[in-house]
């Protein structure tokens, strides 16, 4: 009989690989070998999604609403007497948003309105007097040309009978030498052509005085010249009083004053009853429906956004939903060029710092409101 004695551990190790592979399986089988396995895929899934939307994505988590915030000022000194609408209260284009104290500018539109119809008054009297004239001065014209007219006709005529007389005068020396009249019919003669001779002197004179009058009628033309100037004035001023009533006018409207768009009050600060000065603003508003955001990208980053792309924005104020919005407006200078400080480099000493250059998205039907000043994180698509 065989008696031979296996060694131990050779049938061990014999039978000791399939065990081994066995119990590999079953380890790699294991819950918890397959769920780290799997959390190290979905990180490595996660980390490549992350690396592709680094490279497609451009992120900005200090970016805000905003909007133009309209501040209203007071154009005229004065009392405020009625504040319509307060803070956090919605207004309609034109809707009055603050009243001041109107009461004296309205009576200085008394006061011009009345010294503009007085001015005209004085015009329209000044007009009667002038037609009035106008009749006086054509009529007198008229006669005092006619009265010079007759008497140069007169005139005329007695230089006729004068120049007749002289001619019988002459006649009457020639036959007085011939003894064919005598001394009496010659002085008789002589008579008449000095008494003809007197009375064109007299003619003469009333033809000069008659010439004189009729100056004197054509001067009252001068006068209405002076009355046409003086109504000329009279309209210049009341075009310049018109113009200073609309002006106080202007001063009237602009003590009522409206709100330029529809808007929301964001802040006051005057209540009814303080006095106001020119200047001095009242209160700030917005309009809600044109918020968007601003966001300052890099300017390492901002060559590659371009107008119209995509942006998914994120509101810490509304978590866990979901704004929509679209590039409108890249900047065309870096925001360091509005700061109130400037930074100078006097030292030489120089490190370079990323500026930033301000991109404006607006929100394409916002599914809540959003407030000038709110945070955001934008996501700007740059595929």
């Amino acid at each position: 009989m065989d008696q031979t004695v296996t060694p131990p551990g050779i049938g061990a190790a014999q039978s000791q690989p399939g065990w081994a592979r066995g119990y590999r399986r079953q380890f790699f089988l294991r819950p918890r070998f397959l769920a780290i396995a799997l959390g190290l895929l979905l990180a490595v899934a996660y980390g490549g999604y992350e690396a592709y939307l680094r490279f497609t994505h451009i992120y900005e988590y200090d970016a805000r609403a905003t909007a133009d915030i309209v501040t209203i000022s007071s154009r005229a000194d004065g009392w405020v007497v009625d504040m319509p609408a307060l803070e956090g209260v919605r207004v309609k284009a034109g809707d009055v948003v603050v009243r001041i104290d109107d009461r004296i500018a309205k009576l200085k539109i008394d006061s011009f309105k009345a010294q503009i119809e007085g001015v005209r008054a004085e015009r329209t009297r000044l007009k009667a007097e002038r037609t009035f004239g106008r009749e006086q001065v054509d009529t007198s014209i008229k006669t005092r040309t006619s009265g010079v007219t007759v008497r140069d006709k007169a005139r005329e005529a007695m230089q006729s009978d004068l120049d007749f007389a002289k001619i019988e005068l002459e006649r009457a020396k020639r036959l007085i030498a011939s003894k064919v009249i005598n001394e009496r019919q010659l002085q008789t003669a002589q008579t008449a052509v000095t008494k003809l001779e007197v009375q064109i002197l007299q003619m003469d004179a009333e033809y000069q005085q008659a010439e004189g009058s009729l100056d004197e009628a054509r001067a009252g033309e001068e006068r209405l010249k002076v009355i046409d100037a003086q109504i000329e004035a009279l309209t210049h001023q009341v075009a310049n009083l018109a113009a200073q009533m609309y002006q106080q006018q202007v001063d009237v409207e602009d003590r009522t004053i409206k709100s330029p768009v529809p808007a929301v009050i964001d802040r006051t600060f005057v209540l009814p009853g303080e006095y106001v000065a020119s200047g001095q603003r009242i209160l700030m508003l917005h309009n809600p429906e044109e918020v968007w955001v601003e966001a300052n990208i890099k300017e390492t980053q901002v060559g590659q956004v371009r107008l119209g792309q995509p942006v998914n924005v994120t509101v810490d104020a509304y978590p866990g939903v979901k704004f929509t919005g679209k590039v409108t407006r890249i900047g065309s200078a870096t925001t360091a060029r509005f700061a109130l400080l400037p930074t100078p480099n006097p030292s030489g000493n120089f490190t370079k710092i990323t500026q930033r250059v301000p991109v404006k998205i607006d929100i394409v039907n916002p599914p809540k409101p959003l407030t000038p000043g709110m945070m955001v994180e934008v996501e700007i698509d740059v595929r």
